[in-house]
């Protein structure tokens, strides 16, 4: 579970990098470069909803355990 949360933050990462890349490299396609800002933002949206999801799932099937402050003490 630990190298799936790392391999997405670094995917996160990716795509921002990308998504800056398209936003900051214009020029007379902007049209096209700026789908494809929209198209890596929109990827790392979609990562990040599923690293999300996934760390609810593994949680509730007991993968993994919250650590820290105990209800009621």
């Amino acid at each position: 579970m630990t190298y799936l949360v790392i391999i997405a933050f670094i995917a996160i990462l990716a795509s921002l990098g990308f998504a800056l890349y398209y936003m900051l490299r214009g020029g007379q396609e902007g049209d096209a470069k700026s789908k494809r800002m929209a198209k890596a933002l929109a990827v790392r949206v979609g990562i990040s909803i599923t690293l999300f999801a996934c760390v609810l799932l593994a949680w509730q099937l007991g993968l993994i355990h919250p650590t820290g402050i105990q209800a009621g003490q």
